[in-house]
């Protein structure tokens, strides 16, 4: 009896342990839940950690871009404004080759006037000036405007006086007033002229 007692009270403690054990397995215990925690915890600090540092960099990147965008503007801006300046000076001093070379005519013309002694002498002095000029138009592409015996071009010339002439033909330029010239084949003045203009005959 005493032993089957025994039995029934061991059965009774095994039984106990079991359902102990089971418990355990249902109901994690408050330590691992703890460490569940923690381990979100840090997961989450981690993260916003990485954020930050990019958030940062980021930060940084635009900074850099922002300086480098003023840096061109201002690089822009210097070029803007030494460009205007050149070409201001570019019309400013447009002319300065051209009235370099009449200076050298103006000087012999003023020493032609000093030196002669008759009116043979300033004659020469002015050929040999005159001759010069010359030259020097033609260098810079300045021709003469073609006018006697040449057909009226409205492009060219300008038609002051008419006359009805037997020696030439109807719109053929009779006499030149005044001459005209072309700055390579730009008409910088016209050639003032007489043209010659038939008279209709009568039926």
């Amino acid at each position: 009896m005493a032993k089957k007692e025994k039995e029934e009270k061991e059965d009774l403690e095994i039984e106990e342990e079991d359902q102990s054990k089971v418990q355990e397995d249902e109901n994690p215990s408050e330590s691992e839940e703890e460490s569940s925690q923690d381990d979100e915890d840090k997961c989450e600090d981690d993260e916003l950690a990485k954020l930050k540092k990019d958030l940062e960099a980021k930060d940084e990147e635009i900074i850099e871009l922002k300086s480098h965008i003023q840096r061109l503007q201002a690089d822009f801006d210097n070029f803007r404004k030494q460009n205007d300046k050149q070409k201001q000076d570019l019309t400013k001093f447009a002319n300065e080759g051209l009235i370099v070379k009449f200076l050298d005519v103006y000087e012999d013309m003023e020493r032609a006037l000093e030196n002669s002694t008759n009116e043979e002498e300033l004659r020469e002095g002015l050929e040999l000036i005159y001759s010069k000029m010359k030259n020097t138009l033609e260098k810079e592409g300045v021709e003469e405007i073609p006018t006697v015996g040449e057909k009226f071009d409205p492009f060219k010339h300008e038609a002051l006086l008419t006359v009805d002439s037997p020696d030439y033909e109807n719109n053929e330029i009779v006499d030149e007033l005044m001459k005209g010239y072309t700055l390579k084949d730009k008409v910088i003045k016209y050639s003032k002229v007489r043209v010659c203009k038939k008279a209709k005959k009568e039926e």
